[in-house]
Protein backbone atom coordinates (compact mmCIF):
# COMPACT_ATOMS: atom_id res chain seq x y z
CA UNK A 1 0.00 0.00 0.00
CA UNK A 2 1.28 3.46 -0.91
CA UNK A 3 2.51 5.48 2.07
CA UNK A 4 0.44 8.50 3.07
CA UNK A 5 1.91 11.84 2.03
CA UNK A 6 2.66 14.37 4.77
CA UNK A 7 -0.31 16.65 5.37
CA UNK A 8 0.18 20.45 5.22
CA UNK A 9 -1.96 23.22 6.73
CA UNK A 10 -1.53 26.96 6.27
CA UNK A 11 -3.13 29.15 8.95
CA UNK A 12 -3.81 32.88 9.01
CA UNK A 13 -3.96 35.14 12.05
CA UNK A 14 -3.66 38.98 12.09
CA UNK A 15 -1.74 39.78 8.89
CA UNK A 16 -1.97 41.06 5.32
CA UNK A 17 -1.75 37.59 3.66
CA UNK A 18 1.54 38.58 1.97
CA UNK A 19 3.46 35.56 3.28
CA UNK A 20 0.77 33.13 2.15
CA UNK A 21 0.93 34.77 -1.27
CA UNK A 22 4.69 34.13 -1.26
CA UNK A 23 3.88 30.43 -1.15
CA UNK A 24 1.51 30.78 -4.10
CA UNK A 25 4.18 32.80 -5.92
CA UNK A 26 6.50 29.79 -5.86
CA UNK A 27 4.90 28.78 -9.19
CA UNK A 28 6.89 25.81 -10.60
CA UNK A 29 8.28 24.94 -7.18
CA UNK A 30 4.73 24.87 -5.78
CA UNK A 31 3.80 22.11 -8.21
CA UNK A 32 6.66 19.99 -6.91
CA UNK A 33 5.65 20.72 -3.32
CA UNK A 34 2.03 19.85 -4.06
CA UNK A 35 3.21 16.54 -5.52
CA UNK A 36 5.09 15.65 -2.34
CA UNK A 37 2.47 16.66 0.25
CA UNK A 38 -1.28 16.73 0.73
CA UNK A 39 -2.63 20.24 1.28
CA UNK A 40 -5.16 19.62 4.01
CA UNK A 41 -6.03 23.21 4.88
CA UNK A 42 -5.12 26.38 2.97
CA UNK A 43 -8.07 28.83 2.56
CA UNK A 44 -6.00 31.13 0.32
CA UNK A 45 -5.66 28.33 -2.24
CA UNK A 46 -8.56 25.93 -1.75
CA UNK A 47 -12.01 25.71 -0.17
CA UNK A 48 -11.55 22.16 1.03
CA UNK A 49 -10.46 21.14 4.51
CA UNK A 50 -9.15 17.81 5.72
CA UNK A 51 -9.98 17.32 9.38
CA UNK A 52 -7.59 15.85 11.90
CA UNK A 53 -3.88 16.24 12.62
CA UNK A 54 -1.41 17.96 10.26
CA UNK A 55 2.20 16.90 9.84
CA UNK A 56 3.30 20.46 9.05
CA UNK A 57 1.55 23.74 9.82
CA UNK A 58 2.69 27.09 8.45
CA UNK A 59 1.31 29.95 10.53
CA UNK A 60 1.11 33.53 9.27
CA UNK A 61 0.02 36.46 11.44
CA UNK A 62 0.13 37.64 15.03
CA UNK A 63 -2.15 37.10 18.01
CA UNK A 64 -4.36 40.16 18.54
CA UNK A 65 -7.65 38.86 19.99
CA UNK A 66 -8.81 36.50 22.71
CA UNK A 67 -10.16 34.23 19.97
CA UNK A 68 -6.67 34.13 18.41
CA UNK A 69 -5.27 32.89 21.73
CA UNK A 70 -7.73 29.99 21.84
CA UNK A 71 -7.26 29.21 18.15
CA UNK A 72 -3.44 29.07 18.17
CA UNK A 73 -3.55 26.51 20.99
CA UNK A 74 -5.93 24.42 18.89
CA UNK A 75 -3.58 24.75 15.88
CA UNK A 76 -0.64 23.63 18.04
CA UNK A 77 -2.56 20.59 19.28
CA UNK A 78 -3.34 19.57 15.71
CA UNK A 79 0.20 20.14 14.34
CA UNK A 80 3.15 17.77 14.62
CA UNK A 81 5.49 20.51 13.36
CA UNK A 82 4.60 24.20 13.55
CA UNK A 83 6.57 26.83 11.62
CA UNK A 84 5.80 30.54 11.81
CA UNK A 85 6.26 32.57 8.64
CA UNK A 86 6.75 36.33 8.40
CA UNK A 87 7.26 39.31 10.69
CA UNK A 88 3.71 39.22 12.06
CA UNK A 89 4.02 35.62 13.25
CA UNK A 90 7.62 35.89 14.46
CA UNK A 91 7.52 39.30 16.19
CA UNK A 92 4.00 40.75 16.15
CA UNK A 93 4.30 42.66 12.86
CA UNK A 94 3.61 46.29 12.09
CA UNK A 95 0.43 46.03 14.17
CA UNK A 96 2.62 45.60 17.25
CA UNK A 97 3.05 49.37 17.21
CA UNK A 98 -0.08 49.25 19.38
CA UNK A 99 2.13 47.77 22.11
CA UNK A 100 3.71 51.20 22.61
CA UNK A 101 0.43 53.13 22.83
CA UNK A 102 -3.15 53.04 24.11
CA UNK A 103 -5.04 50.74 21.74
CA UNK A 104 -8.37 52.09 23.00
CA UNK A 105 -7.41 55.54 21.76
CA UNK A 106 -6.57 54.08 18.34
CA UNK A 107 -9.93 52.30 18.20
CA UNK A 108 -11.84 55.46 19.06
CA UNK A 109 -10.10 57.34 16.24
CA UNK A 110 -10.37 54.66 13.54
CA UNK A 111 -13.79 53.09 14.09
CA UNK A 112 -17.20 54.77 14.03
CA UNK A 113 -18.52 52.27 16.59
CA UNK A 114 -15.66 51.28 18.90
CA UNK A 115 -18.06 49.24 21.03
CA UNK A 116 -18.08 46.53 18.37
CA UNK A 117 -14.29 46.08 18.42
CA UNK A 118 -12.94 43.36 20.70
CA UNK A 119 -9.17 43.18 20.69
CA UNK A 120 -6.21 42.69 22.98
CA UNK A 121 -4.00 45.53 24.13
CA UNK A 122 -1.05 43.97 22.31
CA UNK A 123 -0.06 42.19 19.11
CA UNK A 124 2.31 39.33 19.90
CA UNK A 125 4.29 36.62 18.15
CA UNK A 126 2.98 33.06 17.95
CA UNK A 127 5.93 31.84 20.04
CA UNK A 128 4.69 33.87 23.00
CA UNK A 129 1.68 31.55 23.20
CA UNK A 130 2.74 28.09 22.00
CA UNK A 131 5.98 26.20 21.25
CA UNK A 132 7.26 26.87 17.72
CA UNK A 133 9.56 24.48 15.86
CA UNK A 134 11.08 27.03 13.48
CA UNK A 135 10.68 30.73 12.64
CA UNK A 136 11.03 32.03 9.10
CA UNK A 137 11.58 35.80 9.11
CA UNK A 138 10.64 38.48 6.60
CA UNK A 139 8.02 41.03 5.56
CA UNK A 140 7.21 39.25 3.37
CA UNK A 141 9.19 36.03 3.58
CA UNK A 142 11.65 35.01 0.88
CA UNK A 143 9.89 32.38 -1.26
CA UNK A 144 13.17 30.57 -1.89
CA UNK A 145 13.67 30.21 1.85
CA UNK A 146 10.09 29.00 2.22
CA UNK A 147 10.61 26.27 -0.39
CA UNK A 148 13.78 25.25 1.45
CA UNK A 149 11.93 25.08 4.77
CA UNK A 150 9.24 22.80 3.34
CA UNK A 151 11.90 20.71 1.57
CA UNK A 152 13.85 20.45 4.83
CA UNK A 153 10.75 19.16 6.58
CA UNK A 154 10.22 16.52 3.89
CA UNK A 155 13.89 15.48 4.01
CA UNK A 156 14.15 15.47 7.80
CA UNK A 157 16.90 18.10 7.93
CA UNK A 158 17.29 21.60 9.34
CA UNK A 159 16.37 24.49 7.04
CA UNK A 160 19.32 26.06 5.24
CA UNK A 161 18.72 29.65 6.35
CA UNK A 162 21.83 31.60 7.29
CA UNK A 163 22.19 33.49 10.58
CA UNK A 164 24.26 36.38 9.24
CA UNK A 165 23.25 39.98 8.61
CA UNK A 166 22.22 41.92 5.51
CA UNK A 167 25.75 43.37 5.49
CA UNK A 168 27.11 39.98 4.42
CA UNK A 169 24.66 39.91 1.53
CA UNK A 170 25.81 43.39 0.51
CA UNK A 171 29.43 42.23 0.49
CA UNK A 172 28.54 39.14 -1.56
CA UNK A 173 26.78 41.36 -4.12
CA UNK A 174 29.61 43.88 -4.21
CA UNK A 175 27.45 46.73 -2.94
CA UNK A 176 29.09 49.92 -1.73
CA UNK A 177 28.06 50.47 1.91
CA UNK A 178 25.45 53.24 2.01
CA UNK A 179 26.39 54.12 5.59
CA UNK A 180 30.07 54.57 4.80
CA UNK A 181 29.76 56.14 1.36
CA UNK A 182 26.62 58.24 1.80
CA UNK A 183 26.17 58.62 5.57
CA UNK A 184 22.74 57.00 5.15
CA UNK A 185 21.14 55.26 8.18
CA UNK A 186 20.89 51.52 7.50
CA UNK A 187 19.69 48.68 9.75
CA UNK A 188 21.65 46.13 7.72
CA UNK A 189 24.28 45.47 10.43
CA UNK A 190 21.62 44.22 12.88
CA UNK A 191 19.08 42.72 10.44
CA UNK A 192 18.72 39.05 9.55
CA UNK A 193 19.62 38.10 5.99
CA UNK A 194 16.99 36.91 3.52
CA UNK A 195 16.08 39.85 1.28
CA UNK A 196 19.22 39.70 -0.85
CA UNK A 197 20.15 43.22 0.37
CA UNK A 198 17.31 44.59 -1.73
CA UNK A 199 17.20 48.18 -0.45
CA UNK A 200 20.97 48.78 -0.22
CA UNK A 201 21.26 47.46 -3.79
CA UNK A 202 19.14 50.45 -4.82
CA UNK A 203 21.06 52.97 -2.67
CA UNK A 204 18.57 52.86 0.20
CA UNK A 205 19.25 51.98 3.80
CA UNK A 206 17.89 48.67 5.13
CA UNK A 207 14.52 48.98 6.93
CA UNK A 208 14.88 45.81 8.99
CA UNK A 209 12.14 43.81 7.24
CA UNK A 210 13.67 40.46 8.27
CA UNK A 211 14.01 41.38 11.93
CA UNK A 212 17.06 41.29 14.19
CA UNK A 213 19.81 38.82 13.40
CA UNK A 214 21.33 36.61 16.06
CA UNK A 215 23.26 38.63 18.68
CA UNK A 216 22.65 42.10 17.16
CA UNK A 217 24.45 45.06 18.71
CA UNK A 218 21.73 47.66 18.31
CA UNK A 219 23.17 50.13 20.89
CA UNK A 220 26.43 50.30 18.94
CA UNK A 221 24.57 50.93 15.67
CA UNK A 222 22.52 53.63 17.37
CA UNK A 223 25.78 55.33 18.33
CA UNK A 224 26.70 55.47 14.63
CA UNK A 225 23.27 56.89 13.78
CA UNK A 226 23.61 59.52 16.48
CA UNK A 227 27.00 60.48 15.05
CA UNK A 228 25.25 60.99 11.72
CA UNK A 229 22.88 63.50 13.33
CA UNK A 230 19.88 61.34 14.28
CA UNK A 231 18.13 62.49 17.47
CA UNK A 232 16.40 60.33 20.09
CA UNK A 233 13.01 60.53 18.38
CA UNK A 234 14.56 59.41 15.09
CA UNK A 235 16.40 56.58 16.82
CA UNK A 236 13.17 55.45 18.46
CA UNK A 237 11.30 55.56 15.16
CA UNK A 238 13.86 53.68 13.04
CA UNK A 239 13.46 50.53 15.17
CA UNK A 240 9.65 50.69 15.19
CA UNK A 241 8.65 49.32 11.83
CA UNK A 242 7.89 45.76 10.68
CA UNK A 243 9.57 44.10 13.68
CA UNK A 244 8.97 46.71 16.36
CA UNK A 245 8.20 44.11 19.04
CA UNK A 246 11.23 41.90 18.35
CA UNK A 247 13.13 42.10 21.64
CA UNK A 248 16.41 43.76 20.48
CA UNK A 249 14.52 46.38 18.43
CA UNK A 250 11.90 46.93 21.14
CA UNK A 251 14.47 47.47 23.88
CA UNK A 252 16.50 49.88 21.77
CA UNK A 253 13.47 51.94 20.73
CA UNK A 254 12.26 52.08 24.34
CA UNK A 255 15.69 53.26 25.49
CA UNK A 256 15.58 56.19 23.10
CA UNK A 257 11.94 56.90 23.86
CA UNK A 258 12.90 57.24 27.53
CA UNK A 259 15.76 59.59 26.61
CA UNK A 260 13.43 61.68 24.46
CA UNK A 261 10.93 62.01 27.32
CA UNK A 262 13.70 63.22 29.62
CA UNK A 263 14.46 65.93 27.09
Amino acid sequence: MEARKPRLAVWKFASCDGCQLSLLDCEDELLAIAGAIDIGYFPEATRGEVKGVYDLSLVEGSVTTAHDVERIHEVRRRSKTLITIGACATSGGIQALRNFADVREYISIVYAHPEYIHTLETSTAISEHVPVDFELRGCPINKGQLVDVVSAFLAGRRPNTQAHSVCIQCKLKGNVCVMVAKAMPCLGPVTHEGCGALCPSYDRGCYGCFGPKETPNAPSLSGWFAGMGMDSKGLERIYRTFNANAEPFRKESERHDAQDRKG
